[in-house]
Order: structure tokens, then sequence, then C-alpha cells
């Protein structure tokens, strides 16, 4: 009788502990990323900044703007204007039905069957009503404003695509290396070396010049459907994988001896099964750090070769060809400074959130960041 007595304070005191433990609620390693990266205020500034403007750069055929490429020679190097804040630019020959049939006779270009469903409801909430040019008009007349919506949807998807190529090729290719180890590995890394030395500019300004020549350039887009930016995806993509191979490769032959690995070996599972299934979902703070440090790498690369000629083609647009026109319509005399600050301003602003959200990510997603 004292002996349960005497216990009863223990099971007292152990009840607690259980009810407490019970109400301590496990958080997963994503939570645990996700609670430390909203303490870093500049990458989740960045995060919603990136989110607006792709957000925006998707819907961009439903906003007001005006058509980018309607030229108009008498507001010809126009500065901004703020007010009003709409105005009836929209240029509807025929009327709307016939922009609804037609959405190339408004300069909008040829549009897919998305963008075109979005142009027709902008025009039916509309009409002819459309944001003044608040970025002024460059050499012809065609609203700024309107062609860095247009033309972030083209840099934004050369630095989405480029990036994802580079990260399938880079991905496999040094987990493949990593984990058969040996003479294979040595040989794949001596192909990366081999690779590293060659100064890719000059090669895709090469391949990009042959490509678009015109005997070439014609039957590729009528037969095949691939013009400039089809080629500027998967060129860029082919050269940007390099540095990922390696790190993965590092990744993988520190984790190819672990418990888990050795556990999906015994009970027979393939070498691209414990590849693909069991390593690269380990690697994937790695891959999701390296993909926010790329994207702006490749959107400059594309600005660069815009700047030079060789990027998008007009009448497409893009950040890094505005630029362009902007630099080349400054002179002695006169400076159109809306036709640099702008353009430079957007691509500045979205390479420097993509690598702030970065470094947020990379000291989330690291656990020896956990406790700091």
């Amino acid at each position: 009788m004292s002996t349960a007595t005497d216990n009863q304070p223990d099971l007292q005191r152990y009840a607690a502990l259980l009810d407490e433990a019970r109400a301590i609620k496990g958080v997963s390693l994503g939570q645990d990323a996700w609670r430390r990266l909203r303490r870093n205020r500049a990458a989740m500034l960045s995060l919603w900044f990136l989110v607006v403007l792709g957000l925006l750069a998707v819907l961009t055929p439903l906003l007001p703007l005006q058509p980018p490429r309607q030229v108009d020679t008498s507001r010809q190097f126009a500065a901004p204007v703020g007010w009003p804040l709409m105005q009836q630019t929209l240029q509807l020959p025929g009327g709307n039905d016939h922009l609804q049939q037609d959405p190339l006779a408004a300069g909008f270009g040829d549009l897919g069957f998305l963008s075109g469903a979005m142009l027709r409801a902008r025009v039916a909430l509309f009409g002819k009503w459309s944001i003044a040019s608040l970025c002024g008009t460059d050499k012809l007349g065609r609203d700024v404003l309107s062609r860095l919506f247009w033309g972030a949807r083209i840099s934004l998807a050369v630095g989405l695509v480029a990036t994802l190529v580079s990260l399938v090729i880079g991905v496999s290719y040094g987990t493949i290396s990593g984990y058969l180890g040996g003479r294979t590995d040595n040989l794949m890394m001596r192909i990366v070396d081999v690779m590293y030395s060659i100064p890719f500019i000059f090669v895709v300004i090469f391949l990009i010049t042959i490509l678009s020549a015109e005997g070439i350039k014609e039957p590729l887009e009528e037969r095949y459907g691939i013009n400039r930016i089809v080629i500027f995806f998967f060129v860029v993509g082919a050269i940007y994988w390099l540095t990922m191979a390696r790190v993965v490769r590092g990744q993988v032959i520190s984790l190819k001896h672990e418990q888990f690995v050795e556990a999906a070996r015994t009970i027979g599972a393939s070498r691209m099964r414990i590849i693909f299934m069991h390593l690269v979902p380990n690697l994937l703070s790695v891959v999701i750090v390296y993909l926010t440090l790329t994207i702006p790498r490749v959107m400059l690369f594309e600005a660069f070769l815009s700047f030079l000629g060789l990027g998008v083609e007009p009448p497409d647009v893009s950040w890094g060809l505005l630029a362009n026109e902007g630099v080349q319509a400054i002179t002695p005399v006169r400076i159109y400074w809306w036709l640099v600050v702008f353009p430079g301003l957007a691509l500045g602003l979205t390479l420097l959130a993509l690598n702030f959200l970065g470094d947020g990510l990379r000291d989330a997603l690291d656990p020896r960041m956990k406790n700091r």
C-alpha cells in the first residue's frame, strides 16, 4: 500500500510529461526551412516581388496596355507622362470585332491561344482605353511601358527554360558520375574539365550566327519551328550545367554510403532507382539554391546577347533588346534617359531579387544555420 502511494507522484509526473509530449507537434524539414525563410525580410520581399512580377508577365495580354508593336511616329521620343492615366490609344481597324478575329491588326503580334483569349477579354473590358505612356515612347513611337511588360515574358521565360535545361543535364550527369565512381567518374569529370576550357561565349555567338544565316534560318523555322529563342534555350542550357554537375557530384559522393542508400541496395534496388529515387530527392536543397542563382546569370547573358544584336529578334522584345535600343538612341545632342533607365531598372531589380532569394534559401535550407 505504501509502495503504491510512494509511486503516485512519479506516475503523475510521467502523465504530465506524456501530456506535454503529446502537445508538441513535430516540424518537417520543409516547414522548418519555410519558417526560417520568413524571418529573412530581404528574401521574403524578393519572393513577393518575383511572384507579382511573374503574375504580371503571365497576365500581360489582359492588362490595359498599349500595343507593343503599334508604330506612331507622331509620338516619337515622347517623354514620360503621368496624367491623364488612361487614354484612348488603342487603334482598332474595323472595330472591336475585327480585333477579336485578328489580334495582329492592333500591333500585338502572333499570339497563342491563351494570350489571344486574354487579349480578347482585355478588349471587351477596356475597349480602346489604355494606360498612358508612363515610361515614354521610343524612336518609332511605341510605348515603353507596354514593351517592358511584354519583354518581361521573354526575359523570364529565357531565364527559366534555359536554367531548367541546364538543371536536368547537370543533375543527371553529376549524380551518375558521383554514384558510379572509379574510372567512369574520372572520365566524366575530365570531360567537364575539357568543356570548362572552351570559351563558350564565342561558341554561343558562333552557333547563333550560323543558325541565323539566311539559308539556314528559314528552313529551321518552316520545317521544325525552331527560331533564335529556341536555339538560345538549348545552347545556353547546354553550357550552364557544368558547375551544377560538379556540385551535385560532390554531394552524391558524401551521400552514397549513407544507411538509406545501403538499405535500398540491400533490398535489390537498381542503380538508376537509387540515383533518381533516393539520391536526387536529397539534393533538392542544393538544386533549388542553384536554380535561383543561375536564372540571373542566364537572364544577364541573354541581355548581353540581345545588346549585341544576337539575342531576341525584333519585333519580339526583351529587356536586353530594349536597353540596346535605348543606347542606340543616345546622341551628344539629346539623351533620352527613359529608354535606358526603365529597362535597366527592371532587369536590375529582378536580378537583385533573385540573388537575395537565393541567399535566403541557402541559409534556410542549411541545417547548420538552424540555430543562428
